[in-house]
């Protein structure tokens, strides 16, 4: 297995230098988190994920969750792990410190989440789902729902799910069939079974509150009959301690092609006690807020799975002889080594840039949308707060899927580079292929998440969203036409810009007439417009490299280096993409059914 190395000075770079001028001022409330405190906890997570997550990765895969009479046990290790994990505070970093929490930004946050998920992305699912729960129970559940779960959610001692998927739906939770009957005083009686349930049971803490979708006596069809309730595992006792059991029981684990050391899990409610969260028929306003926050962090889990492969890649690369390279050798003393380092090959060099660029861009992305997440829940202009949500709400679904393909593009080009040892387990690189490839499937598959984009952001507020992307890059593109230093970069970014604005219309004029257009150019068009957005960060990237005085002269240098390759070689695709967009529905939706 790969070791892995937090990439740290490109973190504090997305952190402190990318957006610098638009954080000079710093946010209402992150007095406790100035660079040095950045710097500290940054250097501390990734001293964890290192030295205890990352020893653990290869194993938890080989070994797996093991279940045995409706007990789960997670792999050697994690309970120790966890243990550690919880009792230094991790669990509630970005929590409100009502509640026992730190409340780190969000900008530091994904950060630190990126780390855990490089090192060990089964591992990092079990914390990292609590958090969610944490963030639905604070916005939606009542006085003593926050009281009672939050601080020991927080503290890392209980743990927390979302119960959304059965058997017969996945994405269309219309269709789901659990009941919750009345069964006294704010109490209600659970009744169903829900499969694909991450950490829905584990023994790596005393309590699981799982957050569970299902519908009253008297909801109406579909997604608007719906609500959230509240079920533990154990039912609180005495001073807040698990009690008795509550009426859920695990049934199975699912048995997967990758992430095997995070229990997935299918739960049976057998008229176990719950507890309504929000309002009734509601629960799906409720869920989203725990959603939306998942579908940034899995986005988080495809970029650091491309980071990890991308370590293993390059050192291999580095280390291993194959051939001659052509026109040259990287060795100084060619005539005596019996082959060229394959880093002097220009296909792999290709393949390594490719990666890279792919990274570093994600890296931005991520940052700018914590960032915009700080600005919405700490900023004091109310306008401005609401600005940034809707610039987070826009890119949400960009970033859940542009991130997970290019987590299972990296991975797959790392194992690339490795060549004939790339698919050995030994050597680690297949297990990133596996793991990331569920990442493109699960919080709602890519292709929903296109249809998110599409059909519901950017028609959203007619057009509000939309324009809070459009029109500050246009007056970036406008306020710097005249620098020559980014002339370079520049040019192509409003070349793609042009074809996005123009791919928009034309989805929205031909959508109106046939909605399977849009549908059919939903994907694409995500994907270019991720490539615009990437664009405009790799144009600031090289913007805060030529100012930059944090970080060392190569790193700089490689910056720029890899923001000419991303301008060269990868931008471009903008073109194939606004070509297939262009080319409309016909050749999908004219294809008869009997023909499949």
């Amino acid at each position: 297995m790969p070791d892995y190395q937090a990439p740290l000075a490109d973190m504090k770079f997305v952190l402190r230098e990318l957006f610098a001028s638009e954080r000079a001022q710093p946010l209402p409330g992150s007095d406790a988190f100035a660079a040095d405190v950045q710097d500290a906890v940054l250097e501390a997570g990734a001293r964890l994920a290192g030295e205890v997550l990352a020893p653990l990765n290869r194993s938890g895969d080989e070994i797996g969750c093991t279940f045995d009479a409706g007990e789960v046990r997670t792999p050697p290790g994690f309970v120790d792990a966890y243990a550690r994990f919880a009792a230094d505070g991790w669990v509630g970093l970005r929590a409100d410190p009502r509640h026992g929490g730190q409340g780190a930004p969000q900008s530091l946050g994904v950060l630190i989440q990126e780390m855990f998920a490089s090192a060990n992305l089964s591992f990092s699912m079990y914390p990292g789902l609590s958090y969610g729960v944490c963030h639905a129970i604070d916005h939606w559940g009542s006085d003593v729902q926050r009281e009672r779960y939050l601080p020991r959610l927080v503290d890392g001692s209980w743990s927390g799910t979302m119960c959304l998927t059965e058997p017969q739906c996945g994405t269309d939770l219309g269709l789901i069939r659990t009941r919750a009957e009345p069964n006294g005083v704010d109490v209600y009686a659970i009744t169903g079974s829900k499969i694909f349930i991450s950490a829905g049971e584990h023994d790596l803490t005393r309590n699981i509150v799982h957050l569970v979708l299902a519908r009253l006596p008297d909801a109406p069809a579909g997604i608007k009959g719906i609500s959230m309730f509240l079920v533990p595992k154990y039912l609180p006792g005495e001073g807040g301690e698990p009690g008795a059991r509550n009426a859920v029981r695990c049934g199975g684990l699912e048995h997967k092609m990758g992430i095997r050391a995070s229990a997935t899990c299918q739960l049976h409610f057998d008229a176990a006690t719950g507890f309504l969260v929000g309002e009734p028929h509601k629960g799906m306003r409720a869920m989203f807020t725990m959603m939306n926050a998942a579908r940034v962090a899995v986005g988080v889990q495809g970029l650091a799975l491309a980071e990890a492969s991308y370590q293993g890649a390059a050192a291999h690369a580095r280390e291993r002889l194959q051939g001659r390279a052509p026109g040259h050798s990287a060795i100084p003393d060619a005539a005596e080594a019996p082959a060229d380092p394959i880093l002097a090959h220009p296909d792999v060099r290709r393949m390594l840039l490719e990666m890279r660029a792919g990274i570093e861009g994600s890296r931005a992305l991520v940052g700018w949308v914590a960032h915009e997440l700080d600005v919405a829940e700490r900023h004091p202009d109310p306008a401005r707060r609401a600005a940034a949500q809707d610039l987070v709400s826009l890119l949400t679904p960009v970033v859940k899927a542009f991130l997970t393909d290019v987590g299972s593009a990296c991975t797959n080009l790392g194992v690339q580079v490795y060549g004939g040892h790339g698919y050995i387990r030994d050597n680690g690189m297949e297990q990133f292929v596996r793991d990331a490839r569920i990442c493109q499937i699960y919080e709602g598959t890519n292709g929903v998440q296109a249809m998110d984009l599409v059909a519901r952001k950017l028609p959203a507020h007619t057009g509000r969203l939309l324009r809070r992307f459009f029109q500050p890059l246009d007056a970036y593109l406008r306020a710097h036409a005249g620098d020559e230093a980014l002339a370079p970069f520049l040019a192509p970014l409003d070349k793609a810009f042009r074809r996005l604005q123009q791919a928009t219309g034309i989805i929205a004029q031909r959508g109106q007439r046939d909605p399977s257009e849009a549908g059919a150019a939903a994907s694409e068009y995500l994907c270019l417009f991720a490539l615009v957005a990437l664009g405009y960060l790799w144009c600031r990237a090289v913007q805060a490299a030529a100012d930059g005085e944090v970080q060392s002269e190569s790193f700089y240098r490689a910056k720029r280096h890899t923001a000419q390759f991303f301008f060269e070689r990868v931008l471009p695709r903008s073109g194939a993409l606004f070509a297939a967009i262009m080319g409309g529905a016909g050749a999908i939706t004219q294809f008869r059914d009997e023909d499949f």
